[in-house]
């Protein structure tokens, strides 16, 4: 009986998706949110009691989409699909998305009432091609005289003088959309996306969700228990778009190599940027990027190298790590730990997961902890706005930056009512200390000097309750981060 109930909450879990992408990915906590919530802390749920092998490169397909397409999306406003008898098999859904919000943020200064959004959200496959494009246009008034994004994308203020400095309304349009060819072992894909590599949920440090989203183009391999994943992306030297420094290219290369045995898994990322220097060569996933990296202008190129792994236990809990190299001297050095020329981090964590009955419902019940150490000058470069591991001035990897130490820890539930419906309920704890010393902004140029370590960094504590309702056409989120950074978040959204 409890297996049962274990493959019924799996089951309905998948099912209860309400974004229903072609593929599992990263969360949106900025932007286009409404669709789906936490949908990676669920997916680590599932993954944490599930059976199997456990690959983690995110975002991967969504194995279920066609299978389930039509159960999925027959009410959406617009469904249209093939014959039965026809040779070309096709569908695709089209749904209007209507949002609602309030934001509130002491980081930015602002308060941002009202704030709408609407726009598309398509969906659908032919043949081997699978696609899905959430697209929306925002409009939002703010308190701020000099309004900064929320998001930290590009907006546009469009105001007129009336005397009091104030502005009129912000305006801007935000997608994220994948296009995908399928054949059996392999997936090539176009994106506009966030990588996410990793076991981990909040600090990844090679690759992580919480980075902004970017423009690529990935290949992905299966071959049983291995897997290789394969991308370039095109990155953005400055978040200021008037910005000369957009004028050069920051080019982005990555490779990543997973082995998920029965219950355990091993991952290795290689990741390489060049400034003004593309080789497309490097796309290939056998040309070993730490190596390839010694064959370019070394002023304009930088690359590191991450190890993890992730362990399940019992069914109800898995332990993880990873370990990122930016930069090494000799290990000892390393072990030493004194100079800049050592740039490292470092992740461990663990979830426990269960889920159980309700009164014919499916609750189902976890805890995740992280705890994330970054060293001094970790992505950073020689020159300012050259070839840092980063985007629009926010890292790939670990949102904490360099000369950061952070723990995490949430525990959450989410209540599944019907196929179409789940509340989530979370509180997140957070513990981080910033340094400030030169070398902890990913700008910083680098150069070698005695490490700093979160010298006199203060503690920064805040605490982040957050629920959702997910419906068939509605969801609601409220989102509350108490502390020195405190914000007020709620949203409502319409969608068919």
């Amino acid at each position: 009986m409890r297996a049962f109930f274990a493959g019924l909450a799996l089951a309905t879990a998948v099912f209860a998706e309400s974004g229903f992408s072609t593929v599992v990915g990263s969360e949106r906590t900025r932007n286009l949110r409404g669709l789906e919530y936490a949908p990676m802390l669920l997916e680590y749920h599932r993954q944490t009691l599930g059976e199997g092998r456990h690959f983690f490169t995110y975002p991967r397909r969504d194995t279920t989409f066609r299978k389930n397409f039509y159960k999925n999306h027959k009410n959406s406003m617009a469904f249209f699909e093939s014959d039965s008898n026809s040779s070309h098999k096709f569908a695709i859904a089209v749904s209007p998305i209507l949002g609602i919000e309030y934001k509130s943020s002491t980081v930015i200064g602002d308060t941002i009432w009202p704030a709408i959004d609407g726009g598309l959200y398509v969906r659908g496959y032919a043949d081997s091609l699978d696609f899905d494009l959430d697209a929306r246009i925002y409009s939002e008034g703010h308190s701020a005289k000099k309004p900064k994004s929320y998001d930290y994308e590009v907006f546009d203020v469009q105001s007129k003088d009336r005397g009091d400095g104030g502005i009129d309304y912000v305006s801007f349009a935000r997608y994220r959309a994948h296009l995908a060819l399928n054949y059996a072992w392999a997936r090539l894909q176009l994106a506009r996306d966030v990588l996410h590599w990793g076991p981990g949920y909040y600090n990844n440090l090679s690759l992580n969700q919480f980075a902004l989203p970017y423009n690529m183009l990935s290949l992905d391999l299966t071959f049983g228990p291995l897997r290789i994943y394969s991308v370039y992306a095109d990155l953005r030297v400055n978040s200021w778009s008037y910005s000369k420094d957009n004028l050069n290219e920051r080019n982005f290369y990555a490779h990543r190599y997973e082995v998920a045995l029965k219950h355990v898994t091993f991952g290795i990322s290689e990741l390489q940027v060049l400034y003004n220097e593309n080789k497309p060569w490097l796309f290939v996933p056998i040309a070993p990027l730490f190596i390839e990296k010694g064959n370019y202008t070394e002023r304009v190129n930088n690359g590191a190298v991450a190890f993890d792994f992730n362990v399940q236990l019992f069914k109800m809990a898995r332990v993880y790590g990873e370990f990122f190299l930016d930069d090494m001297e000799s290990p000892y050095a390393v072990y030493e730990n004194r100079y800049s020329n050592n740039r490292w981090a470092a992740m461990f964590g663990f979830q426990v997961a269960h889920d159980m009955e309700v009164k014919g419902k499916v609750l189902q019940l976890g805890t995740i902890a992280e705890i994330a150490r970054v060293e001094p000058f970790t992505y950073c470069h020689y020159d300012t706005a050259q070839a840092q591991i980063a985007h629009l001035g926010h890292p790939l990897g670990n949102p904490n930056g360099p000369n950061s130490l952070a723990i995490d820890w949430t525990v959450y539930s989410r209540l599944l009512w019907s196929p179409w419906t789940d509340i989530f309920l979370g509180i997140h704890n957070k513990w981080l200390w910033k340094g400030k010393d030169y070398g902890s902004d990913i700008d910083d140029p680098y150069k070698t000097v005695r490490k700093k370590f979160i010298e006199k960094a203060p503690l920064q504590y805040t605490i982040s309750p957050s629920l959702s309702y997910n419906g068939q056409y509605a969801s609601f989120e409220l989102e509350l981060i108490f502390g020195k950074n405190s914000v007020f978040f709620v949203n409502t959204t319409f969608h068919w």
